[in-house]
């Protein structure tokens, strides 16, 4: 028989890569088995251990015992956090954009169509048709009997007026998500 105390102790030392083996054999991780390894060792510490007949296979078996209790604390914690989850953000995530940013966003397209709506027609159709039809600039220019410099000076028109309408919301944004921020009042 061993002694209680520091038998066991020296014994789990002596025998760590067989008790690790032994964890790795129950398919446990190597992250996995350093834990129950090092939960092993503060039991053997913390605990009054009486004499044991048979010392390896007792250490085996509190292994083992370890190693379930690890995984059955980790799947309390992944149910448990997925409750926590599920309560806070519902059982679906839905990626689709808020009312709010919904909002934002159409008022976005309403304020770059008034503003593309003041340019000249074909300064408009050279956009559409580079931007949004995806056409390229030297056959937008044979189209209409121009330049390739002209349609660019048309686009960068066009990319002038975006970026004002552009910087005008985003003026107005922060005013918007603040108001949000203190559920809906306006400034």
């Amino acid at each position: 028989m061993e002694p209680a105390d520091g038998g066991l102790k020296a014994l789990f030392f002596e025998n760590r890569p067989i008790l690790l083996r032994f964890l790795a054999a129950r398919r446990a991780t190597p992250d996995e088995a350093e834990d129950v390894l090092q939960d092993l060792f503060v039991r053997l510490e913390t605990h009054a251990v009486g004499p044991v007949a048979q010392p390896i296979p007792y250490l085996c078996r509190m292994a083992d015992n370890l190693l379930v209790d690890h995984r059955r604390s980790a799947a309390a914690r992944t149910v448990r956090e997925e409750a926590w989850v599920d309560t806070q953000f519902g059982s679906e995530v839905d990626d689709s954009p808020s009312p709010e940013r919904h909002l934002i966003g159409r008022e976005a397209l309403a304020a770059m169509t008034r503003a593309l709506a003041e340019l000249p027609e074909r300064t408009i159709h050279i956009f559409r048709r580079y931007r949004i039809e995806g056409a390229p600039q030297r056959q937008i220019a044979d189209e209409l009997e121009i330049s390739v410099s002209a349609v660019e000076k048309h686009l960068h028109k066009a990319y002038q007026a975006v970026v004002a309408a552009q910087s005008s919301l985003d003026a107005e944004t922060p005013h918007l998500l603040r108001s949000q921020a203190r559920g809906g009042d306006n400034d």
